[in-house]
């Protein structure tokens, strides 16, 4: 834990430096001290390209006055580097009453965290063996595959926050995370598959899934796509799978849900705390406290223990993600979604793990009930407008559904659309639900979150494509040729097993 942070400042310290903070007035301060340990492998033409260990030791120190923050970091952790950059931030955040006597007291978390194998413990030969296993493998499955590139990451980040209001957290933070990219090519096709591996665990991530089979599931992809059709453009129902993961609720929806958009009048959702926003299929939700995903936290960066915040309820919109000081400005506490990349950074609202709640139905039958539309196996990157609710998302795997039945994979489709709306389109939601992991970037600094979702049915949504004619059109979409069709069985439950219920 903390305390092998050689130059762990006592509480005794912490009070002292919170106090130097606010002495040129201030209504609230706080410190966040971190060490962090980092390990990063990158495998690229066939060998070893990068291999960097390395420790990271900082503080951050905040005051805040009315609304206007000021922030100052320091490499030295020591009481008098600590104590100078209190003077920064102090002098840059004048304003406010006289400084208060402040006892620290710690504060606990509900949420446990267990991991069986601390990545620290596990020589950096183990870790490289794993890499070089999932590229000697993907490259031998066939010769169609021109390019592989595998990383892995984990680190261990040891924190100590402190606060005026009294608060007092230590933390311990353990993350994982492995990466495969494959590229096919076939004359002049070109097509990659990528798949990912990761959670709030230690080197027991490869009990879920080999590298092997990491390897094997982004190569089956990029080969799927050198054969599928040009995906038809028009709008269509749209049924995405829960294991395209809440590329979606993450994007069009979980950002315009972050307090601080919110009263900067940057989210289509401000003014509509109460109001239907969407489906009452659709129950929206951010939880920091699921065990083992890539967004869990036991505490958030400002020492807010990790929450479940429901944000939509059954359409109905019932709350925003805040971190301390958009809480403040409203009356509010915080929700547990004051976030950061490292003590260079100040906190924010992010989100964690952000999901669409499970709904009661079978996906198959989703898939059987639709006539014509779009199967979005796995989802691609994307953009989002969180003023308005606007995006347009690449979608990585997809299948045309004629009369309920899968057909054939197609690539280059597009969704376009806006979040809102969408939402109001969902009228069919499944009982699965599938995770997907990322890094999540917002004011130039990035957290690691999962987002999830259940299979579920948009009745109407654009979808961009390079084929001839409207999607439609059904006969448009499945002119080009017999291929394998692929069964719903496969689709939903075959393939990478990611789908899970909570």
């Amino acid at each position: 834990m903390v305390e092998s942070l050689n130059l762990r400042p006592s509480k005794e310290d912490l009070r002292d430096v919170l106090q130097a903070a606010l002495q040129q007035g201030g209504d609230f301060a706080d410190i966040f001290i971190e060490k962090k340990m980092m390990s990063g492998i990158g495998c690229e033409d066939n060998k070893i390209e990068r291999l960097t260990t390395g420790v990271d030791i900082g503080a951050g120190i905040r005051v805040i006055a009315g609304e206007a923050t000021a922030y100052a970091y320091t490499n030295d952790v020591s009481k008098e580097g600590l104590l100078h950059a209190a003077e920064v931030a102090s002098h840059a955040a004048k304003g406010g009453g006289a400084v208060q006597p402040i006892d620290l007291r710690e504060v606990l978390s509900p949420v446990e965290i267990n991991v069986e194998l601390r990545p620290d413990q596990v020589s950096i030969e183990d870790k490289v063996e794993k890499v070089l296993a999932a590229n000697k493998h993907a490259r031998s499955l066939d010769e169609r595959i021109k390019q592989v590139t595998v990383g892995y990451g984990d680190i261990v980040q040891e924190v100590q926050i402190a606060n005026s209001d009294g608060d007092y957290v230590e933390d311990e933070r353990i993350r994982s995370r492995f990466v495969v990219h494959a590229v096919a090519a076939d004359g002049p096709v070109i097509q990659t598959g990528y798949e990912a591996l990761g959670g709030v665990r230690g080197f027991e991530i490869f009990q879920e899934k080999t590298p092997e089979e990491l390897a094997k599931n982004a190569v089956d992809r990029a080969l799927l796509m050198l054969t599928a059709k040009p995906a038809p453009s028009g709008r269509m129902a749209v049924v995405m799978s829960g294991e395209a993961g809440g590329t979606m609720v993450h994007e069009a929806c979980g950002h315009g849900l972050e307090a601080d958009l919110v009263q900067k009048g940057l989210s289509v959702y401000a003014g509509k705390l109460g109001e239907e926003v969407a489906s009452p299929l659709v129950t929206v939700i951010d939880d920091g406290t699921i065990s083992g995903k890539y967004g869990t936290i036991r505490f958030d960066d400002e020492g807010v223990p990790g929450q479940r915040n429901v944000l939509i309820d059954k359409g109905r919109l019932t709350s925003f993600m805040y971190d301390r000081f958009t809480a403040r400005k409203e009356g509010r506490t915080s929700t547990g979604n004051g976030r950061r990349e490292s003590y260079q950074h100040k906190p924010v609202p992010r989100m964690t793990n952000t999901l669409i709640a499970a709904g009661d139905e079978d996906p198959e039958k989703i898939i059987k009930d639709t006539k014509h539309g779009l199967f979005v196996k796995k989802m691609g990157g994307g953009q989002v407008n969180t003023t308005n609710g606007d995006f347009v998302f690449d979608v990585a795997e997809g299948y045309i559904i004629e009369n309920g039945e899968i057909k054939h994979a197609v690539r280059g489709a597009t969704l376009t659309g806006n979040g809102p709306e969408v939402l109001q389109q969902i009228d069919r939601v499944g009982d699965d639900l599938g995770f997907a992991i990322g890094t999540c970037g917002k004011e130039g600094q990035g957290v690691p979150v999962s987002d999830a979702q259940p299979t579920l049915r948009i009745a109407s949504l654009v979808v961009g494509g390079t084929a001839g004619g409207s999607g439609n059109d059904a006969e448009a979409s499945g002119q080009a040729g017999e291929l394998r069709r692929i069964s719903v069985q496969e689709l939903l439950h075959g393939g990478e097993g990611r789908i899970r219920r909570l």
